[in-house]
This record gives C-alpha cells, structure tokens and sequence, in this order.
C-alpha cells in the first residue's frame, strides 16, 4: 500500500507522469514512468485510459450450463426466450453455453443395454435422444443451437428435425443423426448427460436448472430466469458489448418438478 503522498509532490508526479497521467491511487507503489508498463499496473494506478499502447487483456467468458428436459414447457420457455436471445446478442467471447438433456429423467441397465423414462413420457426421451444426437453430429455449438431453438420453438421437438435442418444447418445429414439416435451411440450418449446430471452439486430439484460458472443459487436461478442479458452483462469482466446497455426483465413460467 502506498504511504500518504503530499500535496505538493502529489502535483509534481502530475507534471512528471508521461502523458499527463495524474496522481498515484492507493494500492499503485509503481512510479508514473512505469504506470504503462503492463495492463495489471495500469489498473493499479487507474491510467488505463492514458495507456493506448497496451491492449486490453481478454476476459473469460461467462459459463453457463442449462440441465432440461425437451417437453417441459418451462425449459421451452427459458430456451426460446432468454437463452437463444441472448445467445444472438452477445459475441462469443462473452457468453459460452453448454446444453445438457436429460432433466428429471431416470435410467437404468437392462442387460448391458441403457434405457430411460423421462418425466414427460416416450416422446420426451426421443426429444432429449434427438438433440443429444444432433449435438454430437454438429459438434460447433453455431451450428446446432439454432436446430434446437427450432425445435424448441415449434410444435413438435420429434417431428421437426428435418425442417429445422432445411432451416438453419442443411450441411447435416439427417440420417447420421437418425442412425445415431436409434443406436447405442445415442444411448451411450444419454447416459453420459444422465451422469453429468447426477454430479450436479447442489443436485437439481427442478428444470430448467441454471449453473453459471459452475454454481447454482436459488439467487443466479432467478436473475436467469427474469433477465439473462442483464445477469450475463454484470458478470463478464471484460468490455462491455453494445448489447449490455439496457435489458428488460420478464416473468418466468414455474419449472418442472419430478
């Protein structure tokens, strides 16, 4: 911590400082030559703006998690109207997002073989299949969230995949994932979303279940659910996108409790 700096010497380090970069801050102990030196010590003494040689050291992105099940009206809702709007609005290097189906679903192992019921029946486990399966045929999270926005958004999470692939990705093969959602790949992959549900500490008590950076509060589900723009925004320590200048907030519909 820097000792108390008179007045006087407090307006000749104004004078010195390269640029006229002004007073020393408590916790700069760096004299004013050194103020551009690296970005840390720019902070330290509040001279970023005076720094144009020194760039802006790239921030982590937000994380965010999102544990759903595809025939909850509530995931629909928070998919649809939060997450994929604020998906489109921010830049990549703000926002990373990783979508995980399964929810309240339960499995078990029937000689060698997975098998699972899912809270809202038969059509459910194939919408969750579906999805896990597209994901794991795309690969880029570009070019699968907005298939599964389709399909969220439309009438029928199993019947549209075709028309949401015509729509938004007709590089992928339809039979691939077909194949894929028939097949051991795909229960294989269930499996897998059904133990990265289990790990989740806290353990879920409903879906949609948010996690940002790895944790779950009853405080950051809530943000998310009324204005994910606005928690995102808060939380990204880097440069502000355009996008972060106002975001409403909305009512979010109940989850779906097993």
């Amino acid at each position: 911590m820097a000792s108390a700096v008179p007045p006087a010497l407090l307006a000749l380090v104004a004078l010195l400082a390269p640029g006229g970069l002004g007073v020393a801050f408590p916790g700069c102990d760096y004299p004013a030559h050194l103020w551009c030196s690296s970005w840390e010590i720019a902070v330290a003494c509040q001279a970023q703006s005076h720094c144009a040689n020194l760039s802006h050291p790239a921030a982590a992105p937000v994380e965010l998690s999102l544990y759903y099940e595809s025939r909850c009206p509530a995931c629909h809702w928070f998919l649809v109207q939060q997450l994929f709007t604020t998906w489109l609005l921010l830049p990549a290097e703000a926002l990373s997002i990783t979508l995980v189906p399964y929810g309240n679903a339960q499995e078990r192992n029937v000689s060698g073989k997975w098998e699972f019921q899912c809270q809202h029946g038969p059509e459910e486990c194939l919408g969750n299949m579906i999805e896990t399966c597209l994901m794991d045929e795309a690969k880029n999270f570009s070019t699968y969230f907005p298939v599964i926005f389709c399909l969220e958004s439309g009438s029928s999470v199993t019947k549209n995949l075709e028309a949401c692939l015509q729509v938004y990705a007709p590089q992928l093969d339809g039979a691939r994932i077909a194949a894929c959602v028939q097949g051991d790949a795909g229960a294989a992959l269930m499996h897998r979303n059904a133990q990265l549900t289990a790990a989740l500490d806290p353990p879920h008590q409903y879906v949609p279940w948010i996690v940002i950076n790895g944790k779950h509060t009853d405080e950051l589900q809530a943000q998310a659910q009324t204005s994910l723009l606005g928690l995102i925004c808060s939380l990204y320590q880097g440069e502000k996108p355009e996008a972060c200048g106002g975001s409403g907030a909305t009512k979010a519909p109940a989850g779906c409790r097993p």
